[in-house]
C-alpha cells in the first residue's frame, strides 16, 4: 500500500522528516506546520497513557488534572482520614486563622527563651565564682589559725635562720660604760631610760668620754651604733671611735627634739653611725675633742645589724 490508499494515516505510519526524501515530496509531503510531514497527517493531541494499542473501544479518559495548588483535590485522601489511619494533628497556627498557608515558627518567643537561658547561665557561673572566692578565704583563715600537718607550731628552719642573722646585740646604758676626763654620772634631769634614771654628763669638758666595750658580735660587717642623748643648744657634735680609730668626720649630735631654755627633760632623741665591727670584741668611745660641742647629757648605746636608721 502506499499512503493516501489506506484510510487515514496513522502516527505510527507518518514519518514527520517525509519531505526531506524524493518519494515524500513525490506523495505530497510538505514541511510541518503543526501536524506530521503528510497530508491528513494527525495531529491529535492525547493524554500519557490514553492510547491503548490492540484494543476496541473508545479510549479511557484521562485522570483530571490537580487542582491549583493549596486548593484541596478530591482524588486524593490523606491517610488519616482511612480507617486505621493516622489521627489529625492540627497545627498550633490553624487555629490562627483562615485558609491558606500557615504561618512559621514563634522566632520571637524562641529569641526571648534563649536568652532567658543565657542569663540563667552567667548568673549560675556568678554565683560560683563568689561562693569560690569566699571559701578561698575561709580556707586562708582557718590555714593561718590553725597549722596543718605539713606545718608546725614553732618556727620554720628559714625563719630560724632569719633570727640567727638578726641576733638582738647589747645595749649599754650609762652605768656599764667606763667615763674619761670630767665625765661623771648624775640622775637629776628626768627622761633618761637607763637604770635609776642615770646618765652621763660634764661631758662638755674636753678630754670628757664614753667608752663602751662590746661582747658578741657575730660577724665581720656593716653594724649601726646608736646613741641616745639630750641637749638644748645649736648642733652639737662629738668624736666617735671606733677600736681605736676616728671613725667618720663628726657624730652629729643635733637638737632634733627642738628643746628650749636648756630644757634637758625635753631634749631627749638619738642618732646613729654605721661602722664595721670585727668578729667579737670592739670598742665604741664618745668623746669630746678639740673643736667639738659636747653640751650633752648621753643616756644608752646599743647595736644593729646592717646599716638601718631605726
Amino acid at each position: 500500500m502506499t499512503p493516501g490508499n489506506n484510510g487515514a494515516s496513522t502516527p505510527e505510519d507518518d514519518d514527520p522528516f517525509g519531505y526531506l526524501y524524493a518519494d515524500g515530496q513525490a506523495n505530497g509531503a510538505q514541511p510541518p506546520s503543526g501536524g506530521y510531514g503528510y497530508p491528513n497527517s494527525v495531529n491529535r493531541v492525547r493524554p500519557v497513557g490514553a492510547r491503548q494499542y490492540g484494543q476496541q473501544g473508545p479510549a479511557p479518559q484521562a485522570p483530571p488534572q490537580q487542582g491549583a495548588y493549596g486548593q484541596p483535590n478530591a482524588h486524593y485522601a490523606a491517610p488519616e482520614t482511612l480507617p486505621g489511619g493516622a489521627t489529625a494533628v492540627q497545627s498550633p497556627q490553624a487555629g490562627r486563622g483562615g485558609g491558606g498557608r500557615g504561618r512559621g515558627p514563634n522566632t520571637k518567643g524562641l529569641l526571648v527563651g534563649a536568652i532567658a537561658v543565657v542569663a540563667a547561665v552567667v548568673i549560675g557561673i556568678g554565683v560560683a565564682m563568689v561562693g569560690g572566692d569566699d571559701e578561698d578565704k575561709g580556707g586562708e583563715n582557718r590555714a593561718d589559725a590553725t597549722p596543718s600537718q605539713s606545718q608546725s607550731g614553732g618556727p620554720s628552719p628559714s625563719a630560724s635562720a632569719s633570727a640567727e642573722e638578726k641576733t638582738e646585740l647589747p645595749t649599754a646604758d650609762a652605768q656599764a660604760v667606763r667615763l674619761g676626763g670630767a665625765a661623771a654620772l648624775a640622775s637629776d634631769v628626768e627622761g633618761a631610760q637607763s637604770d635609776g634614771g642615770a646618765y652621763v654628763t660634764n661631758l662638755n669638758q674636753p678630754g670628757s668620754s664614753v667608752t663602751w666595750t662590746v661582747n658578741g658580735i657575730p660577724k665581720d660587717g656593716a653594724y649601726t651604733v646608736f646613741v641616745r642623748y639630750s641637749t638644748t643648744d645649736e648642733p652639737q657634735s662629738m668624736t666617735l671611735t671606733v677600736n681605736g680609730k676616728e671613725f667618720g668626720s663628726k657624730l652629729n649630735m643635733d637638737n632634733f627634739a627642738r628643746a628650749k631654755d636648756g630644757d634637758f627633760s625635753k631634749g631627749w632623741t638619738q642618732t646613729y653611725a654605721w661602722p664595721t665591727l670585727n668578729e667579737g670584741s670592739n670598742t665604741i668611745s664618745v668623746s669630746c675633742n678639740d673643736g667639738d660641742k659636747c653640751n650633752v647629757l648621753l643616756d644608752q648605746l646599743w647595736l644593729k645589724e646592717g646599716q638601718v636608721t631605726k
